[in-house]
Parts: C-alpha cells; structure tokens; sequence
C-alpha cells in the first residue's frame, strides 16, 4: 500500500473527530444558552473534550510535519500554535462561574474554529482525490501499452 493513501486517510480520520469535538461543544453552548443544560454540566462536558482536541489537532499538524507535506502543515500550524497559547497561560478550560460572560465569545470562538476545520476538511479530500487520481493514472499507465498509455496536458 501507498503510505500517501495512509497518510490522507489518516489526516480525514482525523478531520473528523476535530469535526465532532468541536460540533459536541458548540451543541452544549447552545443547550446552555438555551437552558437546557445547567453551567456546572455544560463546563464539565466541554472541557472534557478540550484536551483531546488539542492532542488531536496537534498530531493533524505533526502528522503533515513528519510526512513532508509542508503546505498543509503550514496551514495547521497557527491553529497548532494558538491551542499551544492558551494551554500555557490556561485559558483553554471554561469556567463555571464566568460561563455566562463570556457565553457569546465562547461560542463566536468555537464557530470561527468550526470554518478553519471545515476548510482543512475540504483541503484533505481534495488531496485525497487528487492524489487517488494520480495513483489510478499510474496504475493503468504500469498495465497498459505504451499506445494506451494516459497522456496529454490534461494531466497537468
């Protein structure tokens, strides 16, 4: 097997569960703000996904670094880096009392997270597919004569 095949599956895998993560907490903001759930539950559920969420989204980016693919680690990196910050100064964690303060911030934080993931999503499957592309040309290209061999500008 490619290991590039491993690779892209590994980063949409991955993609996934920062996708989750982060939907799971915009949920419980919402249930708060909507009443349905008290601060101190809301608190525990969301920072009990916080944690995993920074290791996950730092292996995604270690995950680039280590392959080689230096364009999409540069992409995970300031996300990387901004999770890095608030975990040094402990600000990653909500706090129970202050929940309802900073409710909108919260939530205005976590969608703008929600984009930059989507936007990662879209960039791993494009890679995904393109990379797919390239191994089924090169198969038939290895099977094929060298008449029927897949050639031409539209390769590029």
């Amino acid at each position: 097997m490619h290991w590039d095949l491993v690779l892209w599956l590994i980063a949409i895998l991955s993609n996934i569960g920062l996708l989750v993560i982060l939907i799971y907490q915009i949920i419980c903001l919402s249930d708060l703000e909507a009443d349905y759930m008290n601060p101190y539950e809301s608190s525990e559920n969301i920072n009990a996904m916080v944690i995993p969420e920074f290791l996950l989204q730092g292996a995604f980016c270690a995950l680039f670094l280590f392959s080689g693919h230096w364009i999409m680690f540069l992409f995970t990196l300031p996300v990387a880096v901004y999770h890095a910050r608030l975990f040094m100064k402990g600000e990653h964690l909500v706090d129970v009392t202050e929940i309802f303060r900073t409710l909108s911030l919260e939530k205005k934080y976590r969608l703008i997270k929600l984009a930059i993931y989507l936007v990662f999503f879209f960039l791993v499957i494009v890679r995904y597919l393109l990379f797919l592309f390239w191994l089924v040309i090169a198969i038939y290209n290895s099977l094929a004569d060298e008449d029927e061999a897949v050639t031409g500008i539209w390769l590029l």
